[in-house]
Order: structure tokens, then C-alpha cells, then sequence
């Protein structure tokens, strides 16, 4: 289902390390050290090379595993690897602070770079946008980030058209080359950004990366229509969901499920090949959580 030549298009999400996400109440949803590590290098047995993680996923603890894993690998292997993180989610920022403020980036890239053993970040985040920071504020910070060596290129997340068109009417020179890279959720559910955030991104020369490709497991063809889900994401973070539980969103399903008959694919498989057959998104972002998902996605040794 997804070509060893698709590999480069993929991205491992680590945002299940030590939690279920940044949010503290979900700390203990996520996946532990050792099935993280397992996890990290299932990923690079299958050629995965690009790793996406966050200052606040699991309050820290996302970043500290992977940056533990780096160290275990090889000098090569590691240069051949984009690792990506994050800043201004609001869960990593102190009472009285701004998410994004001058002072904030910078703190948190620091603890970024120790927790992942880096010099460099190769692709570092604007998480959410924050609105009681100017963004020419945050993307000063970024610029100074950038001149300092400590990121390579940065891109923003859960970004609207307008968000989009604001960064960009703010960069130019070395930070415009720098801005690389847009991280929004799109599946077979959610495809908003089809008439705004994704023309945009093609014409701009930005990287288009998708997150959420099975809308919470609702895609993973084991939900029917009317059954409470019991365990995984759609269970320990339903309030993220249920605006999807319509039967308009079953009825997509059940024809998902049909076009994998068809193909003979798995339902997560054919709901990955939507979106990497869809014009304008260049990166996909998976977080399978055992061995056994990767297969079931569709990418095997």
C-alpha cells in the first residue's frame, strides 16, 4: 500500500511518548519508555528517517526518549534523520507568560535541544498560534534561533489561511527560505484545508505534512455506527471526536472500507493512500503504537 520509494513522505509522530499528546491529564494514556523505544526502532528498520516530537508532548518526556534513542544510534544514521519539535502549546507555558513570547521560545528551545542531545533542530514549530504574543515578536525569536545555528528551518501547526498568509507577509530573506514546512490535520474526515491552506502552501514552495490520518482510530475500520469505543484514542480523548460521530462520517467509512476490499488493503491502509494520493500534501504523519499497526498501515519490511 505504501511504496519503499513513499518512505521519505512519512513521518514517525511521537506524540504518544509518555502521554497521550500535551495535555496532563492523558499522562498516563501514552506509551512508556520501553515501548517507545521498540516503537523508534521499528521506524528505522523500516526506513523511516524523518521524527516528529514536541516540547510538551507528555510534559517533556516525548522529547527525552527520543533524544536517549538518538544517542544510541550511529553518527551517520543520525545525520541522515530530520528531527522536528515544537513550541507554544499552552501546557508548556508558566501562569503570567505568553506561549510564544521572545523569552519563551528561547527557553524552550534550549530545553529542547538538551532533552533531544542536539545542536540543531532541524525543523522546529510555531505549535499553535498564540494570540497575545505579535507574531513579528515570535518570528524575531525565531530569526535569532535561526542566526544562532540552534534551528535549521521552521514551519507552523494548526495554522488557518489567514495564519498562513501573516507569517509569510512577515519573512523574507534567510527566514523566508527557512519557513519550510506546514503541519495541519487532514484525512478523509477533516479536508478543510483544500481551499485555503493547501493552495497556499503549493504556491508558497511549502511542504504540506498531514497529522491525524485516522481521525482518532475512527478510521481504522473497528468502529461501527453506534458502538461506544472502549479502548485507544477515541476512548481516552472522545471529547476531541465527537463532533465526527455523524452518519454522514460512517457512511465515508463504509466506503473506505469497501475501496480497501476492493484493493485489498487494510482500512488503515486505504485511509493513508487518500491522503498521499491527495494533490498538495507532501507529508504524512503516522504514530503507530506497536509492530503490528506499522503492517496494518501498510508499511512492512
Amino acid at each position: 500500500m505504501i511504496r519503499t520509494d513513499e518512505r521519505s513522505r512519512l513521518i514517525f509522530g511521537c506524540g504518544n511518548f509518555g502521554g497521550l499528546g500535551s495535555s496532563p491529564t492523558l499522562r498516563d494514556k501514552g506509551d512508556d519508555r520501553e515501548q517507545a523505544l521498540v516503537l523508534l526502532d521499528t521506524a528505522r528498520d523500516l526506513g523511516l528517517t524523518r521524527f516528529d516530537t514536541a516540547n510538551t508532548y507528555g510534559g517533556g518526556v516525548s522529547e527525552s526518549v527520543l533524544g536517549e534513542w538518538l544517542n544510541g544510534q550511529s553518527k551517520d544514521f543520525r545525520a541522515s534523520l530530520q528531527i522536528a519539535t515544537k513550541v507554544g502549546n499552552p501546557h508548556g507555558c508558566p501562569p503570567g507568560d505568553r506561549p510564544l513570547s521572545r523569552g519563551q521560545v528561547a527557553y524552550h528551545l534550549d530545553q529542547s535541544l538538551h532533552r533531544l542531545g542536539l545542536e540543531q533542530v532541524g525543523l522546529y514549530y510555531i505549535h499553535e498560534f498564540d494570540p497575545l504574543t505579535p507574531l513579528d515578536e515570535t518570528l524575531e525569536a525565531l530569526d535569532r534561533a535561526l542566526t544562532q545555528g540552534k534551528i535549521a528551518t521552521f514551519g507552523v501547526s494548526n495554522a488557518t489561511p489567514a495564519d498562513l498568509k501573516a507569517v509569510l507577509s512577515l519573512t523574507g530573506g534567510a527566514l523566508r527560505r527557512a519557513f519550510t514546512q506546514i503541519q495541519n490535520e487532514f484525512n478523509l474526515l477533516v479536508q478543510r484545508d483544500l481551499e485555503g491552506v493547501i493552495p497556499i502552501a503549493c504556491a508558497e514552495g511549502i511542504d504540506y505534512a498531514a497529522f491525524s490520518p485516522l481521525a482518532g482510530g475512527l478510521l481504522s475500520g473497528k468502529y461501527q455506527a453506534g458502538q461506544e469505543p472502549v479502548s485507544g484514542r477515541m476512548s481516552d480523548a472522545r471529547s476531541m471526536y465527537d463532533h465526527l460521530l455523524t452518519p454522514a462520517t460512517f457512511e465515508k467509512i463504509e466506503t473506505l472500507r469497501q475501496r480497501a476490499l476492493d484493493h485489498g488493503w487494510t482500512v488503515p491502509g486505504a485511509a493513508l493512500r487518500f491522503i498521499l494520493d491527495t494533490p498538495g500534501i507532501g507529508s504524512l504523519l503516522i504514530a503507530p503504537r506497536s509492530a503490528e499497526q506499522f503492517a496494518g498501515y501498510g508499511i512492512a519490511s
